[in-house]
């Protein structure tokens, strides 16, 4: 079995001409066509958090929303969430606390696709990098709490600028780092702060970051993906 994977902060679906335009947003996922994409900067950061991206526009998409939120307008966690797409199965959603200076979070979703049970986090670490070693730590341990041998991918916005260093030394022998390619900032991208990481159950068939005309305007980050396989599948 094979599915794709994406990673985009979406900067709150304001780009870089200083316009917000959720639609531009759903656009560029649609070239993306993930089957599963963790989205960050999601939600609006002040007030009651409500969605950048209108419920309605994402009903008329391929996708539907894991159930994380806490908050009514909201459609994810500390600005994190997930899409997948509507002929998978969701058998759980859940909203992740993340130790930390400022807001962080991450949401977790475990889907059925198949015959398969996959788990996918999406994430946005610690800017500063005082807390980031930490919240690498939290994941790692709630994996390794939750009920059976489930393939788990985290996805997000690390704010890693090393591909091994640093916080990413956390995830040691059993995950493989998949960093798509530069996807900061978007119209010339350099930094590769946007990645994922996949455990010893996924072979990684291709990554990239998805670099068009208007994904480099759409946000400040371009979207990165990855194509996994299950071999046993």
């Amino acid at each position: 079995m094979k599915l794709t994977f994406a990673s985009y902060n979406i900067h709150k679906a304001v780009g870089v001409d200083r316009r917000r335009d959720p639609e531009r947003i759903i656009a560029v996922l649609r070239e993306v066509d993930a089957d599963v994409i963790a989205l960050q900067e999601a939600d609006l950061r002040l007030g009651d958090r409500a969605s950048v991206l209108p419920k309605a526009l994402l009903d008329d998409t391929p996708w539907r929303v894991v159930p994380v939120a806490k908050r009514p307008r909201s459609i994810g966690w500390h600005g994190n969430a997930i899409l997948v797409r509507r002929d998978m199965a969701i058998e759980s959603g859940e909203a992740l606390d993340l130790p930390t200076i400022e807001p962080r979070g991450a949401a977790c979703a475990v889907v059925r696709h198949e015959g398969a049970r996959v788990r996918i986090i999406g994430t946005h670490l610690d800017l500063s990098g005082l807390r980031r070693r930490a919240q690498v730590r939290a994941l790692l341990k709630f994996v390794s709490e939750c009920e059976g041998d489930c393939p788990t991918v985290i996805a997000g916005d690390f704010n890693q600028w090393g591909r091994s260093t640093g916080a990413m030394r956390e995830f040691g022998d059993r995950w493989t780092l998949i960093t798509p390619g530069a996807s900061f900032p978007s119209r010339k991208p350099i930094a590769r702060l946007d990645r994922l990481v996949a455990s010893a159950a996924f072979s990684v068939i291709a990554s990239g970051a998805h670099h068009t005309a208007l994904s480099a305007i759409a946000s400040d980050h371009l979207p990165v993906t990855a194509t996994l396989e299950l071999p046993n599948i």
